[in-house]
């Protein structure tokens, strides 16, 4: 007579470490590609999903934008038509390594380093007053061998880190600590205003603004900050001839075609000329030297005049998208802290693009702020990109997943 055994049923915790050993076996090809994610493919969010693939997008749409509008000025100026594309491609696949870097590393190391990184851009913006390089009237670049620095562009991600630092924390921490981080912050606004750099300042403290009242700061706090941070503003004006030419010709251009207003007469009538449809890609006009900085600030008028209205509005779809992907990454976040940074980054991508678009389109007074990922150079784009591997790391952390798939997962 034969003796029968019956196999015991596999414990939880063992069917789960299973289904994930089986994968790499059969795939082993595949699982070369898992360990580069710090959680398998199957399990990311839809949020985090779609992030990926619209950041993609949006950055390979951004550099063929940059291509059709800088082509003919490179190849007049440069001898090279994708002389600008070049180095742009450079700069996209650093700012790819360092978003790859955002997602691998926990939102709680990046806390960690926000302080100290925080301190070094504010450092490095103090020091364009002293040693920076003037362009247009304004000393906001460094110059270090080949590379040119923009420390108030990149430090745009370490002001929304610190940002949620403080604030998420706020009402557990001392007043001593509140007034020394204000005026840290307040600090930095005013030596950016000091290059000048009124529109990079003004968005920073829109940001950091945001991000206190999402924390649930006290609204008459917040009243008089917008109060304090308007009269600043004002005064930055009156002070800075050449912002008060902006504001004229940002109120008039017509009134001077040739002067203060030319730039954006010329903007204007790149969007004009676009009607319905566009010229279509490549076909712009108002490209060949008649509108000027169109390959950073003014990139956007390049863009209306060859898709038209139809492109432009599919374009504020992207972004209402974008705007709505980092709400709900921040309403699932488990956090708080990593709440306030999915609204921050959110605000940088989404809030920075509007502004540039409305500056095109004269619906603001003319800054310098570029389109997240569409216009030339590479501390925008370096910035742009850390700040979009921050919110899809915070949707990551949103799944509670991160680390229990395997060890090698679990990376900082």
């Amino acid at each position: 007579m034969r003796s029968t055994s019956v196999a015991k049923p596999k414990s939880r915790h063992s069917r789960q470490k299973a289904s994930f050993a089986k994968p790499a076996q059969k795939h082993k090809g595949s699982n070369f590609w898992q360990r580069l994610l710090p959680l398998p493919w199957e399990l990311w969010p839809a949020e985090a999903r779609l992030l990926v693939a619209l950041i993609g997008f949006w950055s390979v749409a951004g550099l063929l934008i940059l291509g059709s509008a800088s082509w003919w000025v490179a190849s007049r100026e440069m001898g090279d038509g994708a002389f600008y594309i070049k180095r742009q491609l450079l700069w996209l696949l650093a700012s790819w390594s360092l978003l790859y870097i955002a997602i691998s590393t926990r939102i709680r190391s990046w806390s960690k380093l926000a302080a100290p990184l925080f301190f070094l851009g504010c450092m490095l913006v103090g020091i364009t007053l002293i040693a920076g390089t003037t362009v247009n009237g304004a000393s906001r670049w460094l110059i270090l061998g080949a590379l040119q620095i923009q420390p108030s562009e990149l430090i745009k991600p370490f002001v929304i880190l610190q940002s949620a630092n403080l604030f998420a924390h706020w009402e557990r921490i001392t007043k001593d600590q509140k007034i020394f981080w204000l005026s840290i912050f307040g600090t930095l606004l005013l030596l950016i205003l000091k290059q000048p750099n009124l529109s990079t300042a003004g968005l920073i403290g829109i940001l950091i603004w945001l991000i206190a009242l999402a924390a649930g700061v006290k609204f008459q706090s917040l009243l008089a900050t917008a109060i304090a941070g308007g009269l600043i503003g004002a005064t930055s004006i009156l002070i800075n001839e050449y912002q008060r030419f902006r504001i004229i010709s940002f109120l008039d251009p017509w009134q001077d075609p040739q002067g203060s207003g030319y730039q954006l007469v010329q903007s204007l009538l790149a969007i004009g000329s676009g009607g319905w449809l566009g010229e279509g890609f490549g076909l712009s006009t108002q490209k060949l030297q008649y509108l000027p900085i169109q390959s950073t600030d003014f990139i956007y008028a390049v863009f209306a005049e060859e898709f038209g209205f139809v492109g432009s509005v599919m374009l504020l779809v992207f972004l209402m998208l974008i705007a709505f992907l980092g709400l709900r990454v921040a309403l699932q976040s488990r956090g708080n802290q990593s709440k306030l940074i999915a609204i921050g980054c959110s605000t940088i991508l989404v809030g920075q693009s509007i502004m540039n678009i409305a500056v095109a389109a004269g619906v603001m007074p003319t800054t310098g702020l570029p389109l997240p990922m569409v216009s030339y150079g590479g501390n925008s784009l370096l910035s742009s990109l850390l700040i979009s591997g921050l919110l899809i790391r915070c949707s990551l952390e949103s799944t509670g997943l991160i680390g229990m798939a395997s060890p090698h997962r679990s990376r900082k």
